[in-house]
């Protein structure tokens, strides 16, 4: 009766069947609902105006699959089949598992990784976004398969359809201080800011660049990223995904990023000029 009365069924009307709801989603992903309400945020008169278009970070997150790693199997389908039972056990013991021989019998975009050394691997997607630096808004947002070059592969295909000054920076953590990436980025006119990684190699990153006022800068305001994946994974529900499949988890990540605006205009459109 409460369920009907607050979405105005009288009371004669039978309540929606789960089936409404799994059509309305597809719906929202067929219509790109997500991205085009992240767009329209964006967009906005009010917001559009103070957005930087110069000076940007980009960061990354792992998004754990819904998904158990007993689902993790061979993928030419030899090995031990689980257990039986309802909670059926999966002994690991002696097996060595990887993206390249094991792949989720329940999600299958879904991929190994883990955050750093020393970590248990789970079963994860990757969530990326790119922030403007004057306001701490999210300006570009993309899910991907949680592989080794993720972070680095959307950090370049989002810069590269980002509405942007000719000459901007993008400020980054030691994760994506490579070759490859600090040179397309030159190719497509930004000045690479970012950390050097010195540990047992020489940096890509020029040190012309760090001495550079802007480089300080850009490496300290980069930290303000995380306020992102901080407030998506305590408030909005970002740890761990309930959908399977790539275009799902997208479509939930995208969605959430663009949630994260208001709770940053509320803070800006109120201040003071």
């Amino acid at each position: 009766m409460l369920f009907g009365w607050f979405i105005g069924l009288s009371m004669d009307v039978p309540d929606w069947d789960v089936t409404v709801f799994t059509k309305n989603r597809d719906r929202l992903l067929r219509g790109e609902v997500a991205s085009k309400f992240f767009a329209a945020v964006l967009a906005d008169p009010q917001v559009k105006p103070p957005l930087s278009l110069e000076l940007f970070s980009v960061d990354g997150t792992l998004i754990e699959a819904w998904a158990s790693m007993k689902s993790s199997r061979l993928k030419d389908g030899s090995g031990a089949p689980p257990g039986p039972g309802r909670n059926r056990g999966r002994d690991f013991r002696s097996e060595k598992r990887s993206n390249e021989t094991h792949a989720s019998k329940i999600d299958p975009d879904a991929r190994l990784a883990r955050k750093s050394n020393g970590q248990a691997s789970k079963l994860c997607y990757a969530g990326h976004v790119v922030m403007e630096n004057r306001h701490g808004l999210v300006v570009a947002a993309t899910t991907t398969r949680a592989t080794g070059t993720a972070d680095r592969d959307a950090g370049k295909t989002m810069m590269a359809g980002l509405d942007r000054a000719p000459r901007s920076t993008l400020g980054a953590d030691k994760n994506y201080d490579t070759r490859n990436f600090v040179e397309a980025l030159r190719d497509l006119g930004v000045t690479p800011h970012v950390a050097q990684h010195t540990n047992g190699r020489r940096s890509a990153v020029a040190g012309q660049n760090t001495r550079h006022p802007g480089y300080a800068a850009s490496q300290r305001i980069r930290k303000r990223i995380e306020e992102v994946f901080g407030w998506g994974k305590e408030i909005g529900s970002m740890r761990r995904t309930l959908r399977r499949g790539l275009e799902r988890v997208g479509w939930s990540f995208t969605l959430r990023v663009a949630a994260y605006h208001p709770i940053r205009l509320l803070k800006l459109l109120a201040a003071p000029a």
